[in-house]
């Protein structure tokens, strides 16, 4: 299957109000595909391809496949039962993953950029595709996230270059074939999602073998994986602190220069770039500040990214308190890195935990509330949004500093945003 023998003929998208889904459909459409698809609830995304003129159907149903499709996208949480995807069965209609259809759109372009990890793949693509585009490269992206002012996506100018995150979740980041990858760190997030830590770490060296260069982070984890790599550079002593970006975000930027260095870009004319990098969406967002309250929303949903995350909010906001609204993410990854959340989430000064956001299974062995009872610093809160606004920003009694609040979340948590100080 290639973009060749498809393209202009009917695609429909399963869950194509998702962060990934929907900037998929936009370039798909872009490349004259025609578009419809379906999604549980509308949302932002949903509403953002209305505008674009592609149809998009609210709920799951049989009849919302159209009788022309000739292919079914679907996200790997939608399951084998759904009803748009058992009526496309029934009709003999071919069925592929997002990851699996973002490689068939990956082969318009003459070098593609694949940016994939357990942390940091937006932030890292989004660098990219920013200092491309100031570079007057004017490359095609694909973003799990908002590039704030720009959007989640671009068909850029012309076939040459295509940057994108690929999704190590479902072991679709083998799919792809990129003249350049990029690897920020590896970890077992996902193992319980591809058959154990093993067959992930097969997939991440399948994905570097796929790669004809290769820039990756120093780590245990890719040091051995990538060891054989034919033509990799490996990145080692990276500053806490480069072009004013500090931890983390650091180490991202670090990743994006070099990456554009090797695609042709003067280093000096790429670090300028990364300066002027506007961010992106619930990644260390600034959502309100005053004088006694700051409040910050951030995608960590990992201990490695909490920890990441209450370090650049100690560095950039002394003498708050810091108090975490955490939603954790996926009952299987609460139960995997219990110990690891219960571990970071004792550093912060309080914590307030919401319900956990399933994400493919409604129940597990540990729930937010236990996690919450693990804690010296926590509570459980099972409320609505407003009431969990109002609950978030009450200062702590007897503490005099201002409150530093961090949202952090990859579910719906962002909904809590609607009630708190704008």
């Amino acid at each position: 299957m290639n973009a060749e023998n498809i393209a202009e003929r009917h695609l429909h998208m399963i869950g194509i109000g998702g962060a990934g889904m929907a900037p998929l459909a936009l370039l798909a459409s872009g490349q004259g595909w025609n578009i419809s698809g379906s999604d549980c609830a509308a949302n932002a995304k949903t509403e953002e391809l209305a505008r674009h003129g592609i149809r998009v159907a609210i709920g799951h149903d049989a009849k919302n496949l159209p009788p022309d499709a000739a292919l079914v996208v679907y996200s790997s949480a939608v399951p084998e039962d759904n009803p748009e995807r058992m009526a496309a069965k029934s009709l003999g209609i071919p069925q592929i993953r997002r990851g699996e259809f973002l490689a068939v759109l990956a082969e318009a372009y003459r070098r593609v950029i694949a940016v994939s990890g357990a942390h940091g793949k937006s932030s890292t693509t989004a660098l990219i595709a920013h200092i491309l585009t100031a570079a007057g490269k004017s490359p095609a992206f694909l973003i799990g996230a908002d590039l704030n002012g720009v959007g989640s996506c671009s068909p850029g100018a012309g076939r040459d270059l295509f940057v994108t995150e690929v999704d190590e979740s479902d072991g679709t980041h083998t799919c792809i074939h990129a003249e350049l990858g990029i690897v920020p760190n590896i970890e077992e997030d996902h193992a319980w999602s591809v058959g154990g830590a093993a067959a992930l770490m097969k997939n991440f060296a399948g994905f570097g073998s796929h790669c004809r260069h290769l820039i990756y982070c120093a780590g245990a984890n890719p040091d051995r994986l990538f060891a054989a790599h034919p033509s990799a550079e490996r990145l080692t002593d990276i500053a806490e602190e480069y072009l004013g970006f500090y931890g983390f975000q650091a180490a991202n930027v670090r990743l994006a220069v070099t990456a554009a260095v090797y695609l042709g870009v003067p280093r000096e004319q790429a670090e300028a770039a990364a300066r002027s990098f506007p961010g992106i969406g619930r990644r260390m967002q600034l959502r309100h500040r005053s004088d006694r309250l700051v409040v910050i929303e951030d995608y960590a949903h990992h201990p490695s990214e909490i920890a990441a995350a209450l370090k650049l909010l100690r560095h950039q906001y002394p003498g708050h308190h810091l108090r975490v609204l955490i939603q954790p993410h996926r009952y299987a990854r609460l139960e995997y890195f219990f110990d690891g959340f219960k571990h970071e989430l004792a550093k912060a000064d309080s914590v307030l935990i919401v319900p956990v956001f399933a994400a493919w299974t409604e129940s597990g062995k540990v729930d937010s509330s236990t996690l919450a009872a693990a804690l010296p610093n926590a509570r459980c809160l099972d409320c609505g949004w407003e009431e969990t606004a109002n609950t978030a920003i009450v200062p702590c009694p007897g503490d005099t500093r201002p409150l530093l609040l961090a949202v952090l979340g990859a579910g719906d948590i962002s909904e809590v945003f609607r009630h708190l100080p704008k």
